[in-house]
């Protein structure tokens, strides 16, 4: 049985200023696909769910719904009534008809979901506003779930629970988020808005990394051959006056067209382009912490916790929300004072700190005067830059300089406070959640900036794949004020906890455990338990066929490759979600068992090329 189209684009049209966000779009949701929508800062995500859950109208085209379609959306900053009970917040519903069931179906949705039914909305985290938020979307029971960045603001747990939900969801959902790990937990495939154009790819976010490259060089390939082209035709319109007597009128025609096509090709948006205003060199030691404790209202945030920050630290520092993070920080950098204990700060030490609440940005400053006020000038690794060039290194148009930050998108103020950060001289950076509202490809850039940076950082964060990729240490909470340190990014933080836990928890409370010899009685253990390894068997010679068999191989590997690479440029054309969904299920069938014959044979061309080799 062929899956319901919830809702089909045909040859939609969207624009807001200059560029159309959705420039002649066909797309289509089936039932019980999980989609991850994903693109640049501003180019209209946010817009596309608009239109999908019916609150904007296209400019153009036509945007069609499945008979009795219930969406529900979850915006990225939540608006719920602070003077409201979780329950009645939960409860509450736009539509006019009675729902009997509601009442009783958000008491079990709330119990599920771990909610208090009766805290005021005025005093929760912003992490348990968006699990409201999506309590009270899924108490509709939805056809179709929209979510706007949904893991801002949840902690890990939260992030999990999420994935879990999602997993188990028995409609289709349609998620715009920067987080790549949670959209290879949950996604079925990935639709990218790239330049008005809504492209598919099946699949989670790896794969998508796969095709998109495979995509983007076709596409230069494609566009270098029209380029040759009408250089071709300009060199034999600009021929002599004879020339020009005699020629072809059609030529002359398809010029025209050439031309037209060219002026209507939209660019793919330049990098943002990122360096360091690195200080001078800090002292090696940047920061002692000894036996510091701290307190709010009596409850621990910071018991006991020894720590020794040195120059070229990457340090994570993770845990739930409200576990006390960004105070932990706050002692670090000398900006509170412990209860107990002692801080020693190094010398020469130079801090730049990226704010989660972007609370460095005064909404009437114009961009210019937010990077360099007073000034037209930055300086960077000793390079003098007009302001404007250096806006324009993140995205910013010369003629956005002079508007002032309230006119920006949450991405753009990531970015605006990002280029204020990177203009101070500094040789130690804090990021208290900096990856919130940055689109993927800046996060990448951004990641390969700090792993090349020679300062200090300081990253709060709760993207795992950041983590991994930029932090060599950690700085967990593994109970109320207890902080222990353990080394590399949130992976090997989840491998290491599981083995020190135990010892973690007969210490006294708040006792700073240094993974690395925590972990080290394990590793002997594991190893003197540990039978010897037995001696290799002799290695058989390969037989004539299996010969055969290995020389064929790579043909046959490059042959499955080509048919996988046609079938995947087939599904990026949305119009076939539409006009075809049987085709799709095929299609995707055959790619997914294309995947496991690739392995096969990656495998059995290693264990041959091993006997062959000895």
């Amino acid at each position: 049985m062929a899956p319901t189209t919830l809702i089909t684009f045909t040859n939609v049209q969207l624009a807001y200023g200059h560029h159309p966000l959705l420039d002649h779009a066909d797309f289509s949701i089936l039932g019980g696909e999980r989609i991850g929508l994903i693109g640049r800062n501003g180019a209209g995500k946010s817009s596309m769910l608009r239109l999908l859950d019916g609150r904007t109208q296209p400019d153009d085209g036509d945007v069609a719904r499945a008979a009795g379609l219930r969406v529900a959306t979850v915006e990225q900053e939540p608006e719920l009534d602070e003077t409201m009970t979780v329950f009645d917040v939960v409860n509450s519903t736009d539509e006019d008809h009675e729902d009997w069931q509601r009442a009783s179906r958000v008491r079990a949705l709330l119990e599920r979901l771990g909610l208090p039914n009766d805290a005021l909305i005025a005093g929760l985290s912003g992490g348990t506003r968006k699990r409201v938020a999506l309590a009270r979307a899924l108490a509709g029971n939805p056809d179709l779930l929209l979510l706007d960045e949904p893991t801002n603001h949840l902690d890990f747990t939260g992030i999990a629970w999420l994935e879990d939900l999602l997993r188990g969801w028995k409609g289709s959902a349609v998620i715009i988020t920067h987080d790549r790990r949670f959209l290879d937990a949950i996604a079925t495939r990935i639709v990218e808005l790239d330049r008005g154009r809504l492209l598919s790819f099946p699949g989670n976010f790896s794969q998508w990394q796969e095709r998109k490259a495979q995509w983007l060089e076709s596409e230069r390939l494609e566009q270098a051959r029209f380029d040759k082209l009408l250089a071709q035709e300009e060199v034999w319109i600009r021929k002599g006056v004879e020339a020009r007597r005699t020629r072809n009128e059609g030529r002359v025609r398809r010029l025209e067209q050439l031309r037209y096509e060219r002026a209507e090709r939209r660019e793919r948006q330049g990098n943002v382009n990122l360096a360091l205003a690195e200080g001078n060199r800090s002292g090696k030691l940047v920061a002692e912490l000894e036996h510091v404790s701290k307190a709010f209202e009596g409850r621990n945030v910071v018991s006991d916790y020894s720590t020794t920050l040195l120059r070229g630290d990457r340090i994570g520092i993770i845990g739930p929300n409200g576990a006390g993070k960004t105070t932990l920080l706050k002692l670090m950098l000398g900006r509170l004072q412990p209860d107990s204990g002692t801080v020693r700060m190094g010398t020469n030490v130079e801090v730049a700190y990226f704010d989660q609440m972007r609370s460095q940005l005064n909404e009437t400053d114009t961009l210019a005067d937010v990077i360099s006020p007073g000034s037209e000038w930055v300086e960077i690794g000793g390079t003098r830059k007009h302001v404007m060039s250096y806006l324009g290194d993140f995205l910013f148009s010369p003629a956005r300089a002079g508007s002032p930050v309230s006119s920006l998108s949450g991405g753009e103020r990531a970015r605006l406070l990002l280029a204020r950060l990177f203009a101070r001289p500094a040789n130690v950076l804090v990021l208290d959640e900096p990856t919130n509202d940055l689109d993927i490809e800046t996060l990448e850039l951004l990641e390969a900036l700090l792993q090349e940076y020679t300062g200090t950082v300081l990253l709060v964060s709760h993207d795992r794949e950041f983590l991994n990729n930029v932090v060599t240490q950690t700085i967990a909470s593994d109970g109320p004020g207890i902080w222990n340190d353990y080394v590399g990014g949130y992976d090997d933080w989840l491998a290491q906890r599981r083995v020190i836990a135990p010892e973690t928890e007969a210490k006294p409370e708040g006792k700073s455990a240094s993974s690395a010899s925590s972990a080290e009685p394990a590793a002997q253990d594991k190893s003197a338990a540990a039978p010897a390894k037995p001696k290799p068997a002799k290695t058989a010679r390969l037989s004539s066929w299996e010969t055969r068999e290995l020389d064929g191989l790579p043909d046959a590997l490059a042959a499955l490759e080509a048919e996988q690479a046609e079938l995947s440029a087939k599904l990026a054309d949305g119009s076939l979600y539409r006009d075809a969904p049987d085709e799709v299920t095929r299609i995707n069938a055959r790619i997914a068992a294309i995947e496991q014959e690739l392995e096969t044979k990656l495998e059995r061309w290693e264990a041959l090329e091993a006997r062959r080799d000895g």
